[in-house]
């Protein structure tokens, strides 16, 4: 069987990417087509893999920012011709589903999410751009959504990677999908039930991800937070953090791992469509503290593996870490670790390859 692998952009390696490796990792053989990627990520992640981009990777390496591209992404996928293959898989947290196929090629589209700026955030987004941008992006944004609403009925099947996913692809595109969970490397972790006294966070350091609200929290708790990650608001974050909050930038993931196997307990405090991470600090063994909204609610199971809090502020974030204190002699790491396991990469694979010889049967 021919296959080809389809993926918006190479050009950083998040939760999206680590499927799309598992992709190229099940079938060795197929090539990744994209829009663009960054060579020095793809020798690393992707070396040896074919990759085909499209005609806006000669832009992109003027400019190195995939947002001037976002009105193009779609119509680049055009050029490609997949009438050769027998399967396309496609990963999709923006455009990539919009690729085309003839009647003879299969198209199974792993969503991510439906993209974000165009559906549940697109007003916020507009109101963000300078009053010169205002009317084109909200004329760009109107021909992207109804492209997008359309071209999500041309897969011959949708699979969201959470049951929030989705209900997001129910309500914005009114389509059908099957929910299969990513991959997490779970026996790359050894659960311990004890720990060095910290709390962690491990993430890009980005508005969206929200670690000004875990940094005013522990302020006021003067409890002990390492922060792990690296991003463009690290310097602003830095500046309003106390002393018992430690910046460690960039870890590699060996060193990710001995934190997180060693910290008292996760902090998340972002809506995520799934959330490795968290699955991630449950592998080890150590409960999850976690804005309690989107993908989240689906593996961290309150009082057993984690305390949810249902506002995004530091006095809820407060009130849950000092829940979690209060009832953590009750916490098992066995325990907390066997929920982790439903989320492995070996259920993930079984799972997908099932999937794609139902749909190739068809």
């Amino acid at each position: 069987m021919k296959i080809a692998l389809v993926h918006e952009m190479l050009h950083k390696f998040g939760g999206a990417e680590r499927v799309v490796r598992k992709f190229a990792d099940f079938y060795p053989e197929s090539p990744i087509y994209t829009n663009f990627y960054d060579k020095e990520l793809t020798d690393k992640w992707f070396s040896g893999k074919k990759i085909h981009p499209s005609y806006l990777q000669r832009y992109y390496e003027w400019f190195k920012n995939p947002k001037f591209f976002v009105g193009k992404m779609a119509g680049a996928f055009n050029q490609f011709d997949f009438s050769s293959y027998d399967l396309v898989i496609s990963s999709s947290s923006a455009f990539a589903h919009t690729i085309k196929t003839g009647s003879k090629t299969k198209h199974i589209s792993y969503v991510h999410s439906p993209m974000r700026a165009l559906w549940d955030n697109t007003h916020k987004f507009q109101r963000e751009q300078s009053a010169i941008m205002k009317l084109p992006v909200a004329s760009l944004l109107s021909d992207l959504r109804i492209l997008d609403y359309y071209a999500a009925d041309r897969a011959d099947l949708l699979i969201a990677n959470s049951k929030h996913v989705q209900k997001r692809i129910a309500k914005f595109w009114r389509q059908e999908s099957k929910v299969i969970y990513p991959p997490v490397q779970v026996n790359k972790y050894k659960p311990r039930q004890g720990h060095e006294d910290y709390f962690l966070m491990l993430t890009a350091l980005t508005p969206f991800k929200r670690i000004d609200i875990a940094i005013r929290a522990f302020n006021k708790l003067r409890r002990r937070l390492i922060i792990i990650g690296d991003g463009a608001q690290r310097k602003v974050l830095e500046s309003i953090a106390n002393s018992n909050i430690e910046f460690l930038g960039f870890k590699e993931d060996a060193m990710a791992r001995e934190y997180m196997e060693n910290c008292r307990a996760f902090i998340f405090c972002n809506e995520e469509d799934f959330g490795i991470a968290p699955v991630e600090a449950m592998a080890a063994g150590k409960a999850v503290i976690a804005y309690g909204v989107g993908g989240v609610t689906e593996s961290v199971q309150p009082g057993i593996s984690g305390e949810f809090f249902y506002e995004q502020t530091p006095e809820a974030l407060i009130d849950a870490v000092t829940k979690f204190m209060l009832n953590e002699k009750n916490y098992d790491s066995k325990k907390i670790r066997k929920i982790a396991d439903q989320f492995d990469e070996s259920v993930f694979e079984r799972e997908f390859k099932r999937t794609v010889k139902e749909v190739m049967m068809k």
